[in-house]
């Protein structure tokens, strides 16, 4: 709400500078915004008075717009992959779990997959402890939690996991 709209007859003002100018009567908090070329703009409404700062409300409303869109686009629904080998060794399995580590650190979930091709189809439960070793390393560092259970699929194992 803005300038005419306010329905409360005392205010708690804010200068444009950020100031407190304490619970002034409406009227005075509207001419002294009028005298400045802005607007008087109203904050909250749950606190009596309500809360009414001196500002240019077309910027206010612009500000808004823009934080709700940043709150839109976080990370949180983004996923990232991480691809193990079926023969990865200790340092690789290592230098992946330092990945996964920032991916999660980041706010994104991560898709851990193993591709599995020719004879390796075989010897899945090779292939689980291999992942088994990489979630055991990361839950070292990091509070995780599954969101989708490891999963075999046509190409491999797949999971994906979150930060908790």
């Amino acid at each position: 709400m803005a300038n005419e709209r306010i329905r409360a007859n005392k205010v708690r003002l804010v200068d444009e500078k950020g100031e407190q100018k304490g619970i002034v009567d409406l009227e005075k908090a509207l001419n002294m915004a009028k005298e400045r070329n802005l607007d008087l703009v109203q904050v909250t409404e749950k606190v009596f008075p309500p809360v009414c700062k001196i500002l240019d409300f077309g910027k206010y409303l612009y500000q808004q717009k823009k934080k709700e869109r940043k709150i839109k686009t976080t990370k949180a629904g983004e996923v990232k992959g991480i691809r193990l080998s079926f023969a990865i060794s200790s340092h690789d399995l290592e230098t992946r779990v330092k990945q996964a580590e920032r991916f999660l650190n980041k706010g994104y979930k991560i898709r851990i997959e193993l591709r599995l091709r020719g004879r390796q189809k075989g010897l899945l439960d090779f292939a689980k402890a291999k992942i088994e070793k990489f979630l055991e390393i990361l839950k070292e560092r990091v509070k995780i939690k599954v969101e989708k259970p490891l999963k075999r699929e046509v190409r491999g194992l797949t999971m994906i996991i979150a930060k908790e």
